[in-house]
């Protein structure tokens, strides 16, 4: 599966595009601000039905617009094609089409297209809060899970109750244990099911991430990834009663599948304290290269992997490294951003691999399909 074209009109700073794609590898080049990551952002938003970078979605209409459209064209097999369309207008609800219909809920639409995206932005994953970990389990579960995202829409609709509960009682001056009891029973299903979930995936996962680390790193450092859950050593109805009192001065809910995290460490150590930049650039890329491998054994599909500002942070070796990786038969298809077009020429030129090179300066794009600079 990838995608053979794009038609952009009004996505960000991009007036209007038709780019044709190698099924290979594809290289956007340009300096910062010229609109390179908002290509790759309108391919990630085809699989997602969102922005890679969240925001309001007004915001991704160029200025003084009233409306952007994006539309890929993807190819399956040789002979079969299909057609996503996505349109907002302003003040209207966003349209997101397969074919020409019309998805009537855009959950329907997660995991047609298996998506990895490599952003700088990924980082965020070492220094945020646990929200922003947990958020990513569950994107990368959710696109061949749909059962997950079901208990995730049903755990948080449950919590969002029992938190609007826990405030209620102060305002009205009164505390009742079996409403809040209800809630955690209509929660206990779906957070055991999600809490087993995560733990399969983590188990499965961290080793594949290794692999990547060591290729990425040349095995200079030992890293690894854990899963914590407060669900390990106790069920979910006897957490929640265990914190009863706690929400109750807290007006919150405490405890649960919502404040599950990951540990990152590298030689025993947090990778946020003792990890350098390069280190931390390296670490989300082997994260985001395990994904494509567990997407790809739960799919049996390869994911579209997009490589933003690649080389930002990463020494000649270790860009070099993953060049190979991108340019071999093991990935699908590939698009990588970067800011010097020698340097993409170069690599290419070592590591041979059918590629298409599209040059591009506010937010126009110019395309050499030879990979040739004119």
């Amino acid at each position: 599966m990838y995608l053979k074209e794009l038609r952009i009109n009004n996505f960000r700073n991009c007036r209007e595009a038709v780019l044709d794609f190698s099924p290979n590898v594809n290289c956007f080049i340009g300096l910062n601000g010229a609109g390179k990551t908002n290509l790759l952002d309108a391919i990630y938003y085809l699989s997602f039905c969102k922005s890679y970078f969240g925001g309001v979605e007004n915001q991704n209409i160029l200025h003084e617009e009233n409306f952007f459209s994006i539309l890929g064209n993807y190819r399956r097999e040789e002979d079969l094609s299909e057609t996503c369309h996505c349109i907002l207008e302003r003040g209207k609800l966003k349209q997101f089409k397969l074919n020409k219909k019309e998805y009537s809920r855009l959950s329907d639409h997660i995991g047609r297209y298996p998506l990895v995206m490599v952003s700088p932005y990924d980082r965020d994953l070492i220094n945020d809060g646990s929200e922003q970990r947990r958020r990513y389990i569950d994107s990368v579960i959710s696109q061949f899970d749909r059962m997950y995202l079901g208990d995730l829409i049903a755990y948080n609709k449950a919590l969002a109750q029992r938190n609007a509960l826990l405030k209620r009682f102060v305002g009205e001056g009164y505390f009742d244990r079996n409403m809040l009891e209800i809630w955690d029973m209509r929660m206990e299903e779906p957070a055991v099911r999600i809490f087993h979930r995560r733990k399969d995936f983590s188990q499965n996962f961290s080793p594949v991430f290794q692999k990547y680390y060591e290729i990425i790193s040349g095995g200079k450092e030992r890293v690894d990834i854990i899963y914590e859950s407060q669900l390990e050593n106790i069920s979910f109805l006897d957490l929640m009663r265990q914190n009863i009192e706690k929400d109750r001065a807290l007006r919150y809910s405490s405890s649960g599948i919502h404040k599950d995290d990951l540990s990152f460490k590298i030689d025993g150590c947090p990778v946020k304290y003792y990890a350098s930049q390069g280190q931390q650039k390296s670490f989300v890329v082997a994260i985001k290269l395990a994904q494509f491998d567990y997407i790809r054994d739960k799919t049996f599909v390869k994911p579209i992997l997009l490589l933003d500002d690649l080389f930002d942070k990463l020494d000649e070796e270790r860009a070099t490294q993953l060049i190979r990786l991108a340019g071999g038969d093991y990935f699908g298809q590939v698009f990588i951003s970067d800011t010097q077009y020698d340097r993409i020429q170069k690599l290419f030129e070592d590591y041979n691999s059918d590629h298409r090179i599209f040059e591009v300066a506010n937010g126009v794009i110019r395309s050499n399909q030879l990979g040739e600079k004119e």
